[in-house]
């Protein structure tokens, strides 16, 4: 949907969101568009797209951020929308779960691929934009499990969200000369997220020695209690705190369960901490 000519002179402020198809990259594109924000709001079938497309502060774009020409593009496209993108937000992201020992070869490169050379592609293209700009900002979508480990068999996953952190305090040092902020969301499950249903499953035919703990998180996930997930509108509240400013952590922590694993992880040695976490699941 074109923007009008009103909305591209406007001295409104813009953000590019990733994986806005469904849940929270949707309610945030929303919400910012809502608050007067442009939004440049990308997902890998715009095609299909309904909802989004109505809004006239949003414009949809084809990306799926594992793909170099696409993230180009869609880059490009947005800057010339828009004419500045003040605030990027690598929310896309994907799981699998399962013992690593069965996991597929595509299935570990497709979950780095989404989760840490994603925002890596994202944030290479928006690089130059933001240093001729003078500043700009990034707000990565993480998770608790990315400090700390809570769910066996969820390695690669744990993986992922660990390097998306590593990452993202490595860049803080060579960007912040430069004016140009990083954030990190670590956001847990919240109500409506179906992160559960995307879920590759690692899973072997005959090999049985790891089914009862495959058993148990199964079951966790589940079975897990609905009024310990959080609100997803207090993740959008974190991340337009962040991008508006009203907030200057580098790190936010969001909801409960996560809160309470990490002061637990902080207030014992790391042996400690795993062996009360494998206890869970004995």
């Amino acid at each position: 949907m074109s923007a009008t000519t009103e909305s591209l002179t406007s001295e409104r402020r813009t953000v590019f969101i990733t994986g806005t198809s469904t849940g929270l990259g949707r309610l945030t594109a929303l919400y910012f568009a809502k608050q007067g924000w442009h939004v440049a709001a990308t997902m890998r079938t715009p095609e299909a797209e309904t909802e989004l497309i109505q809004h006239p502060n949003i414009q949809v774009f084809k990306l799926d951020v594992t793909n170099l020409e696409q993230v180009k593009t869609a880059t490009e496209q947005a800057i010339a929308a828009f004419g500045k993108i003040d605030v990027v937000v690598n929310n896309a992201g994907m799981g699998t779960y399962g013992p690593l020992e069965f996991a597929n070869e595509s299935t570990i490169d497709w979950q780095f691929g989404v989760n840490v050379r994603g925002p890596i592609n994202i944030i290479r293209a928006f690089l130059p934009h933001f240093r001729a700009n003078g500043g700009g900002m990034f707000i990565n979508i993480s998770s608790f499990m990315g400090v700390t480990t809570a769910v066996p068999i969820g390695s690669l996953y744990n993986m992922s969200k660990f390097a998306l952190e590593g990452l993202t305090e490595g860049l803080y040092y060579e960007l912040k000369p430069l004016n140009i902020d990083l954030r990190l969301v670590e956001q847990g499950g919240s109500t409506g997220n179906n992160f559960g249903a995307n879920i590759i499953w690692n899973t072997h035919e005959t090999i049985k020695d790891y089914d009862a703990i495959t058993t148990k998180v199964k079951s966790l996930m589940e079975q897990s209690d609905p009024s310990l997930r959080s609100d997803p509108q207090d993740i959008v509240d974190v991340i337009y705190n962040l991008a508006t400013g009203q907030s200057k952590q580098f790190r936010t922590l969001v909801g409960d369960m996560g809160k309470g694993l990490m002061a637990l992880r902080s207030s014992v040695p790391i042996e400690d901490y795993l062996e009360k976490i494998a206890a869970n699941f004995q």
